[in-house]
């Protein structure tokens, strides 16, 4: 088991409107290494990644681990959305043992800009809230990277602090669980 603790894997699909988060298999790992070899989608992640390097590296089942979630549209891969533990030794912390669940995904070219980003990442959320119920998420990227910090508003993470690592300014944010009132809070009906 991971960092994430008792949480059942592979999980059962999960299904939005348009979209189904998965485990991996094999049949995903072509899309694996297009998506690592891509300059645009390297372009905030260090760079792409040799395609000859790839073909060595990547298991026949690429990513099946505990909070790796390919997302499926129509039957092929798009991208992935994880949720992972935030290694304690690198900057951007809520508490100073780090160790926060942390959201990430990275996307094919041809699915940018219509929305599946933010879909996958509300339905990764909304699992999270249940698999780790009542747990922060934080979220990092760089702001140049200026798609991704329009989704990490749009899924209502807030700034915690900006700081320096691999060589540009990242920001970190959190988003706390959202919590329904008891009954006792509730306002009374007028």
């Amino acid at each position: 088991m991971t960092g994430l603790g008792p949480v059942a894997w592979p999980l059962d699909p999960i299904r939005t409107e348009r979209l189904v988060l998965r485990a991996s298999e094999a049949h995903d790992r072509a899309a694996f290494i297009e998506l690592f070899a891509s300059p645009e989608v390297g372009t905030y992640l260090g760079g792409p990644r040799p395609r000859t390097e790839l073909e060595r590296a990547v298991p026949e089942v690429p990513a099946r681990r505990p909070g790796v979630f390919v997302v499926d549209l129509g039957g092929e891969m798009i991208g992935t959305v994880s949720i992972k533990r935030r290694e304690a030794d690198r900057p951007g912390r809520l508490s100073p043992q780090g160790g926060e669940a942390e959201l990430g995904y990275m996307f094919l070219p041809r699915a940018w800009g219509r929305g599946y980003a933010a879909e996958a990442c509300a339905a990764a959320l909304d699992w999270c809230a249940g698999a780790l119920p009542g747990e922060p998420v934080v979220l990092c990227t760089q702001t140049a990277n200026l798609p991704s910090m329009r989704l990490a508003a749009k899924l209502r993470f807030r700034e915690v602090e900006r700081f320096e690592e691999f060589g540009a300014e990242q920001w970190f944010g959190v988003r706390y669980p959202t919590r329904r009132p008891r009954i006792s809070e509730r306002p009374e009906p007028s």
